[in-house]
């Protein structure tokens, strides 16, 4: 990002606190502001009831912390840090934070609240030392739409405050099919204060993808051909960057595969194929089944926990096809489970761009508190946050980006399309905005951005390009000019 995006926003910070010297309450909320321009990236996993957001967080994750299971845990908004040690803290709504124990059963994580309510706690925070969080921090939340109008509520009030930005720079929102109440709560997220920039910091993902196909071994093609029925739809089109299908306990499991894991597949591949194809009629019968004394019912039990039919199925064909080895398995099912398209997702539509999505929160942040502030006092610093919402590139690129998707801006089809792409729509690597290959040398980047941005002149000057149309090209030949100022050693 820019000096004039997250350079000029830590410069208003500062210049608040300044103003805001004398003022306790103030300067807290600007000490969270700065903490969350300096942090890694905030993003919320969301979704209805059983919609599978903590086993998509562990897969994401790579460990099993967050708890799956109905508990008391998965009422309560979890943050997902990390940290050197694991540390788990509990930040109730009336008190101090205490530190609860660190406690594994079978490899998973579990919370031990002692004699707290899960409607007391705030919040928990888990520190943990995870390579996948050095760069994200993941925000796991309560069901939208459940039957607890308490466990409902807290999800929305934590998304979408009523007087504050929302604590999340993007959310990815899981969905079993798309429900009327998937769009209102992405309806809800857009129109909120920090979700003015619209489809820049909402990802749909298809989520328990193998039970689309029954469990079948195709079943995540068929799921992939209804996300990108999802992904054109008129509804949820403005509302999301895109849909991504995940099989989300596979992608767990294939994370966190354990040698028995591997080896008891290898027992089921070695199966007569008429008794294996009789046993995968169904769960009951796979796990009923008299089989071999080493495929026993508890570990048949344990498999169908962890992977599913699904999973089953799919890691036994694997290893008839060749695979012999668990770490070549677990890579294999992950890949196929959806997990790798979703993290190359999350990265390049929201890692690339994380300075500007946290100092749009920042200002966003800033915005909520001048409102509340006298006038005499907020004047000065409205003044100079007005102009830096003008003048960095970063924010006209989410304004337009909202736009676009939603059909505000007069370019036509086509050109609409490639100014959403030029702007960071699929992506802000510049191989991703001019619609190359990743892998595009510098010189083929530079080719392409200099006829982009010769096209796009030839597009502002067009006297028949209105004038919606025209403040859009203005935005897209920054952007080009922008990718080639980045490459002057091919200029």
């Amino acid at each position: 990002m820019s000096e004039s995006g997250i350079v000029g926003a830590a410069g208003l910070l500062r210049q608040a606190r300044e103003v805001f010297h004398d003022d306790a309450a103030a300067l807290a909320v600007l000490d969270e502001l700065e903490g969350r321009l300096a942090g890694p990236l905030r993003i919320a996993v969301a979704g209805m009831v059983k919609a599978g957001k903590s086993t998509l967080l562990n897969a994401i994750i790579g460990e099993e912390i967050a708890p799956t299971d109905a508990g008391e845990c998965t009422r309560i908004v979890t943050w997902y840090r990390y940290g050197h040690t694991p540390r788990i803290t509990l930040i109730p709504l009336m008190g101090e934070p205490r530190q609860l124990p660190v406690t594994r059963e079978d490899g998973r994580l579990v919370f031990l609240l002692g004699d707290i309510q899960a409607e007391d706690v705030e919040r928990l925070v888990v520190d943990w030392p995870s390579a996948s969080l050095r760069e994200l921090t993941l925000i796991d939340t309560p069901g939208i739409a459940s039957l607890s109008q308490d466990v409902s509520g807290r999800a929305t009030a934590f998304l979408l405050p009523e007087d504050a930005p929302t604590a999340a720079d993007a959310v990815i929102y899981l969905m079993r099919h798309l429900h009327a109440s998937d769009v209102r709560f992405l309806e809800s997220f857009k129109d909120t204060s920090a979700g003015q920039s619209g489809t820049v910091n909402a990802l749909a993902v298809l989520s328990r993808a193998d039970e689309i196909g029954a469990g079948r071994i195709d079943s995540l093609i068929s799921a992939a051909v209804i996300a990108d029925r999802y992904s054109r739809d008129e509804n949820l089109k403005p509302l999301a960057l895109g849909v991504v299908p995940v099989a989300g306990l596979l992608a767990q499991s294939s994370r966190t595969m354990r040698q028995s894991d591997f080896e008891a597949m290898m027992l089921l591949a070695r199966m007569d194929r008429k008794q294996w194809e009789r046993m995968m009629l169904s769960a009951d019968r796979f796990v009923g089944s008299a089989v071999s004394p080493e495929l026993s019912r508890d570990v048949r039990l344990s498999l169908v926990e962890r992977f599913g039919l699904f999973g089953i199925r799919l890691g036994v064909a694997l290893i008839r096809g060749g695979l012999d080895g668990p770490t070549a398995l677990a890579h294999e099912l992950a890949r196929r489970s959806g997990l790798g398209q979703l993290l190359e997702t999350i990265a390049y539509l929201f890692q690339t761009r994380a300075d500007a999505l946290k100092a749009r929160a920042a200002v966003v942040g800033l915005e909520t508190l001048l409102r509340s502030s006298p006038g005499d006092r907020a004047a000065p610093l409205e003044a100079a946050l007005e102009r830096l919402q003008a003048g960095a590139h970063e924010f006209r690129e989410l304004k337009l980006l909202a736009a676009l998707r939603t059909g505000g801006v007069a370019l036509g089809a086509e050109n609409a399309a490639e100014a959403e792409r030029l702007v960071g729509g699929r992506g802000s690597l510049p191989a991703l905005r001019l619609g190359l290959a990743p892998e595009a040398g510098p010189e083929e980047v530079s080719d392409a951005a200099r006829n982009c941005l010769n096209r796009w002149h030839m597009i502002a000057e067009n006297p028949l390009t209105e004038s919606s149309g025209v403040e859009a090209c203005r935005v897209v030949l920054r952007s080009c000019e922008g990718m080639l100022a980045a490459m002057p050693a091919v200029r």
